[in-house]
């Protein structure tokens, strides 16, 4: 049990190596029998390593017995691991989805489905911010070969720009590095955290530079304007599983700004204290805005999920500004809603336009689909809780974000903003299913094919999120108030966790 903070990572890359060898990657079935394994037992894991933080704490996991802030650390704690339990349960679904036929449209689905879990995880458990630049780059590369996978023209050419804008991300990743570690003369987060309070005067302002190269580099992982419009294209373009899968990707860089810009240059950062709210601010309200004029303007269902995406990742920008305990709270549980029902929805989009034919997701006349009920219940669904309907969890969730806000002016920019954004929703998706469900051209294709059990299996347990984050909504924002006031709460999230280090 002590090693149960490194299982998220290790099991994914001992399934993604052995998925590589003769034995199992020149069989399908026998790859499809291993990767969904080897996700339950993550699956299992990840909630273990959850209850097991509720119940008795942080785990601080040192690789090789090197304590910090000199060794590679790993940081169980309650924000990391409600993410890796939330990304062990999108992957084992969107697994379960994938291995009905989509992962043979190419070679190595499997493991590098797995690697990209890995790289994902690890960068919610790490304590070393050069270790999460290393699993920034491992789930990239990983990213870089699914996005292509399949395929096709309108792929390589999304690909192409994502590759080509991460590559500048890295770079400016790595200068911010070098230039805060020049400064403050280490890189372990908590480390950082006790030293940035005491930084001379001449070395405030390199870092501050570092600072706000990071808050570049972690962005365009979330898709802050103007940073966002790889990706529309990048998401709509790639295959269901992966777009579904991606959902989590922009909470990375979430987190990122979350765990840097709240723990190392929050409060207690004497000169450099809260430098990312002057630009989170604005940045954000232009996000949830310009995300919403792409809603309106979405010509098929992909295209209309990936600016819902955009949408949720200024919600959550705007709660990182106002940079609360309450805020960061609301954050957690709409991040928890919105990567559910966003990938949830990838999928559901793949299964009707399969069943629409050259029509496929676009917003037009087509012939009937083959299961109208179930798919017409689906869309509903997800179609509410996005929209923030209640009795769905997106109506607690930005109701949660629009309390949050602490002055009246914050009042003034960010509720017109959620509200409109809400409203684009619902107009778009009130026009897509009056489309997709009622204006029919013809009967029924005989060439139609209908959903796999499995498929609609993996589409259902992610939009069952959302009544189920309702129904439990109580203990949920309980323990959303908790991780939130850990990661606020500057004795727990940085002394702590340095060994023979007091205030």
């Amino acid at each position: 049990m002590q090693h149960l903070s490194i299982l998220p990572i290790l099991i994914p890359l001992i399934f993604g190596a052995a998925l590589l060898l003769p034995p199992l990657s020149k069989h399908i079935n026998r790859q499809r029998i291993a990767a969904i394994i080897g996700l339950f037992l993550l699956l299992i894991s990840a909630f273990y390593l959850l209850y097991q933080v509720q119940s008795e704490g942080v785990h601080l996991y040192a690789l090789g017995e090197w304590q910090p802030p000199f060794g590679i650390v790993l940081v169980a704690d309650p924000v990391s691991v409600l993410l890796v339990a939330l990304t062990s349960f999108l992957a084992f679904s969107v697994m379960l989805y994938a291995m009905n036929g989509q992962d043979k449209n190419g070679a190595y689905f499997h493991p590098l489905f797995m690697f990209q879990v890995m790289g994902i995880n690890g960068a919610f458990l790490t304590g070393d911010i050069f270790n999460l630049f290393v699993f920034f780059e491992v789930l990239l590369i990983a990213s870089y070969a699914l996005l292509i996978h399949g395929g096709g023209k309108q792929r390589t050419q999304a690909t192409l720009h994502y590759v080509i804008l991460n590559l500048v991300g890295s770079s400016l990743f790595l200068f911010g590095l070098g230039i805060i570690y020049g400064t403050l003369g280490t890189l372990n987060m908590a480390d950082l955290a006790v030293k940035v309070g005491s930084l001379q005067a001449e070395n405030a302002t390199l870092a501050k530079t570092g600072a706000l190269l990071l808050l570049v580099v972690f962005g365009l992982k979330a898709a802050m304007l103007p940073l966002h419009f790889w990706l529309p294209k990048t998401y709509s373009s790639a295959s269901a599983p992966v777009a579904a899968l991606f959902a989590i990707m922009t909470k990375v860089g979430i987190y990122s700004i979350f765990r840097v810009y709240t723990v190392i240059f929050g409060e207690h950062a004497g000169a450099l204290a809260n430098i990312a709210t002057p630009w989170l601010w604005p940045l954000a309200l232009l996000t949830i805005a310009i995300g919403a004029v792409g809603i309106l303007a979405s010509p098929g269902l992909k295209t209309l999920t990936a600016n819902l995406v955009i949408v949720s990742s200024g919600s959550l920008l705007a709660c990182a500004a106002i940079n609360s305990e309450t805020a960061t709270s609301a954050a957690l549980y709409y991040l928890v809603h919105s990567t559910l029902v966003s990938a949830g929805l990838f999928l559901l989009a793949d299964i009707m336009a399969r069943q629409r034919g050259q029509a496929e997701d676009r917003f037009v006349r087509s012939r009937p689909f083959v299961q109208p009920r179930i798919l017409g219940i689906l869309f509903s669904i997800a179609a509410l809780s996005i929209i923030g309907m209640p009795p769905f969890s997106g109506f607690i969730g930005k109701v949660m974000i629009l309390q949050a806000t602490q002055s009246l002016a914050e009042s003034l920019w960010l509720w017109p903003l959620i509200l409109l954004g809400s409203l684009a929703a619902l107009i778009t998706f009130s026009r897509a299913g009056t489309t997709l469900f009622w204006r029919h051209n013809g009967n029924l294709s005989t060439e139609s094919e209908a959903a796999k059990p499995l498929e609609l299996a993996a589409v259902i347990l992610l939009l069952l999120a959302s009544p189920v984050l309702v129904i439990f909504a109580g203990d949920m924002t309980t323990y959303t108030q908790e991780a939130a006031h850990y990661l606020h709460d500057f004795q727990a999230s940085a002394y702590n966790l340095l060994p023979g280090v007091s205030p």
